[in-house]
């Protein structure tokens, strides 16, 4: 099965904003929907709904993943490769948290030269090294990564009170997203992938974030500690809801009756919205910070609706090229989300400035779209030298 270009658009348009929005974080003088909402608000902004859909996207893209596997005969080493790609997301995801924490005055090094080091290291590590690369240099390669990570775990200090070195503060974006992995492809790959078992993961991890949040369902309560890596179930609920889109998806395009798949998704994220705005009344309000069954009903709602409108536009009336600026950022995503860690330290070492209205309102907004799209273009060129990360 060739890739699904509808996904790569999502993906890449996502990934566009996750930086846009990150680069434009605090920037005084800017709309206040396109950040993230306060810790204590009952709000969403624009910020607040990217990650869920890049965590729908990661659903999105098991079932046809594991189908390319099974096409290629392969399809018995897929365990071994879910459990490998998660924790390594859930290891530099642990790393990412702990910069947010590092110690400058007492480190030996400044924070712009470790983060760069430990960035330049998980690129020797993960890069997807072609079939040309011999043996040894690829070993070489990933040995100096692995030899540059160790030295900047042995040279972090933390600012936290009582923790010296590394420690677990949280899973980081991209521990979340392993985590959230791991237990929806074996979910999807030990179900065989019926449908009937997707959505009941689906709903469960939904019912599941709200006994967390509510208690509302105190019949889960028992199994609460024993579904550790479920966090409260947002996570999961979001790339469940992915994985149930997309094997809906492969069934009816086989049954040549795609026009169910655009109803259902419109219906689906009507009634979730809806949902969304019930829970939201009774209680808690729409919250990011506090994964408030709200923001992940509402959340889902949107990630349904704007990826039919994908599907309509990229798959039916073949407009993938619409999308072309942004393209790499769909096809190697993870190069392009550590690109700007690389980028940020760089930058703050050199002293460089930039006129004072690029810092906040319009021009602002324009530097963080460019600066957006230069990532992109960065990771495109990568990619034409095969540079690009695997996981």
């Amino acid at each position: 099965m060739s890739r699904i270009h509808s996904i790569d658009a999502f993906r890449a348009v996502t990934m566009f904003l996750m930086i846009f929005v990150n680069d434009i974080e605090e920037m005084p003088n800017t709309p206040a929907w396109l950040h993230h909402a306060g810790e204590k608000a009952d709000a969403l902004g624009l910020a607040d709904t990217i990650f869920p859909a890049f965590l729908f996207i990661v659903g999105l893209s098991i079932p046809f993943a594991f189908q390319n596997r099974l096409n290629r005969g392969v399809d018995h080493q897929i365990p071994w490769r879910i459990i490998t790609r998660s924790l390594s997301l859930v290891f530099i995801g642990f790393f990412h948290a702990n910069m947010e924490t590092y110690n400058e005055a007492l480190a030996a090094l400044p924070k712009t030269v470790w983060e760069s080091v430990l960035t330049i290291g998980f690129f020797l590590v993960f890069l997807d090294y072609n079939k040309e690369t011999s043996k040894m240099r690829r070993w070489v390669l990933q040995g100096l990564g692995i030899i540059l990570i160790m030295t900047m775990s042995l040279l972090y200090k933390s600012t936290d009170p009582g923790q010296s070195w590394l420690h677990l503060t949280w899973w980081g974006i991209l521990g979340l997203i392993g985590w959230a992995y791991l237990v929806c492809a074996l979910i999807y790959y030990y179900s065989g992938g019926y449908l009937w078992v997707q959505a009941a993961a689906w709903l469960f991890f939904m019912f599941f974030n709200i006994d967390y949040n509510y208690g509302w369902l105190n019949f889960l309560a028992p199994i609460q500690k024993y579904v550790w890596l479920s966090g409260d179930g947002a996570m999961q609920a979001f790339t469940m809801a992915g994985v149930f889109v997309s094997v809906l998806y492969m069934r009816l395009t086989a049954a040549r009756d795609v026009k169910l798949l655009w109803i259902g998704m419109i219906l689906m994220s009507l009634i979730l919205c809806n949902l969304g705005f019930i829970v939201r009344y009774l209680g808690g309000g729409i919250s990011k910070a506090h994964d408030s069954p709200s923001w992940v009903l509402i959340c889902t709602a949107i990630s349904l609706l704007v990826y039919a409108l994908f599907i309509y536009l990229v798959d039916f009336k073949h407009k993938y090229n619409w999308f072309a600026i942004v393209k790499p950022a769909g096809t190697s995503t993870f190069t392009c989300y550590l690109v700007p860690f690389i980028f940020y330290p760089a930058y703050q070492m050199s002293n460089i400035g930039y006129p004072d209205f690029l810092s906040q309102g319009t021009g602002g907004l324009i530097k963080g779209m460019v600066f957006a799209l230069v990532m992109v273009w960065i990771t495109g060129l990568l990619q034409r030298v095969n540079i690009k990360l695997k996981i």
